[in-house]
């Protein structure tokens, strides 16, 4: 598994013969939302989302990825002020 994965043009699940991107994946690009968007601002083929998924599987570890900033969040936020 590539762990540095990202939605977009080249993304492995784009490939001929690779299955859709599944659970796990979605939890990771969940996580690395904020990277990714950042990238998509400079890159346009770049998408926040990988469109060639499992279906529901995906979406939700797309929102729990994403949910897990929120306790990341918590612990940074009050140091940021340091």
């Amino acid at each position: 598994m590539n762990i540095l994965a990202l939605p977009g043009p080249q993304s492995r699940y784009k490939r001929p013969t690779a299955a859709p991107a599944g659970f796990w994946a979605g939890v990771w690009h969940g996580v690395m939302v904020i990277v990714t968007f950042l990238v998509s601002l400079a890159l346009p083929t770049v998408r926040i989302y990988e469109t060639n998924n499992s279906g529901r599987w995906y979406d939700l570890g797309f929102l729990l990825g994403i949910g897990l900033l929120g306790p990341i969040g918590v612990f940074i936020g009050p140091y940021r002020l340091l």
